[in-house]
């Protein structure tokens, strides 16, 4: 039986439903969003990896300030992400919601889809901006400039071309693929999205050989768009999705690669490896009927990484 009857096609693959909130907060005025200080907050799990990507981007920009953020229970059942006090999770400060899909029903009275995280909310239209992590990441990135106390640029003009055409590589056959591989409920179909990942996790160690991040020595967002899935890679994926032809461990660079960016400054606290597996292994039942959340495996992400 598929884990999302409304995604699965006849075939037996996951097909995962597009992003329904794709509005845009612009500095340039040409949208009714304007970056403005404190008034848009973001809605995240630690455990979605989607999610996980804003976190970091909101942290390594320092918007911290600029940007509030809570944090749904990341253990979800059929009424969806909810807002709980526990270890790491919250009730929501903002607009007291108990459940994420409030604040989709608010935006959209006839939404029927999936409720998914991250959310923006915009706290003046009482709203959501976007729920899309592809956008958030560039609107994190240079419209929030002006509140920003980093001045990275993890997409610079002169590399967008290369960051777009690797971020759909990894998207497809990466942080897709092994959703397609752990969700296929068929054989071939399961295979299928397995080769591929491995072959495309292949190709990404080789590339790692000879640079220190994936466009060259400068740290894209393009790195931390793969750091998501290659975290949660031994920890759930492995095994609870059937990842398990090789582990990151296992091979010569992507794995000194995850050390870097794991202890680039402030990315370990983004790191919550409870939420990650409880949210996996006790919200999939389909596939893990049991609920039972393993304790390993043991991983050494402060080792050197010695790709300086």
């Amino acid at each position: 039986m598929a884990q999302f009857p409304e995604e699965q096609t006849k075939g037996g693959a996951f097909k995962r439903q597009e992003d329904a909130f794709r509005d845009w907060v612009k500095r340039d005025g040409s949208s009714p969003y304007k970056p403005e200080r404190e008034r848009y907050h973001l809605y995240v799990s630690f455990a979605c990896p989607w999610a996980h990507r804003t976190i970091i981007m909101r942290k390594l920009k320092g918007l911290e300030e600029a940007i509030g953020m809570t944090v749904v229970d990341p253990v979800r059942d059929e009424r969806g992400w909810a807002f709980r006090d526990g270890p790491g999770h919250s009730i929501d400060p903002v607009n007291g919601f108990q459940f994420l899909s409030e604040a989709y029903v608010a935006t959209d009275p006839n939404y029927r889809g999936r409720v998914t995280v991250p959310v923006l909310w915009d706290t003046k239209t009482k709203r959501i901006v976007s729920n899309s992590d592809d956008d958030l990441l560039r609107m994190f990135n240079s419209e929030f400039a002006e509140f920003a106390t980093n001045n990275y640029d993890f997409a610079p003009a002169e590399l967008i071309g290369q960051i777009d055409a690797l971020n759909k590589t990894i998207y497809e056959r990466v942080n897709n693929g092994v959703y397609l591989a752990g969700f296929a409920s068929r054989q071939k179909v399961y295979e299928r999205a397995a080769t591929k990942l491995f072959q495309t996790l292949d190709e990404l160690d080789a590339r790692l050989a000879n640079h220190r991040y994936l466009l060259g020595d400068g740290l894209t967002e393009t790195d931390w768009r793969l750091f998501v899935t290659l975290i949660r890679f031994d920890a759930v994926y492995h095994g609870h999705f059937k990842c398990n032809l090789r582990r990151i461990v296992d091979y010569p660079n992507l794995w000194p690669y995850l050390r870097d960016l794991y202890q680039h400054d402030g990315v370990a606290e983004t790191v919550n490896f409870d939420h990650i597996k409880r949210h996996y292994y006790m919200t999939h039942d389909e596939i893990n009927p049991t609920r039972i959340v393993p304790i390993g495996p043991a991983l050494d992400l402060t080792a050197p990484h010695e790709r300086g």
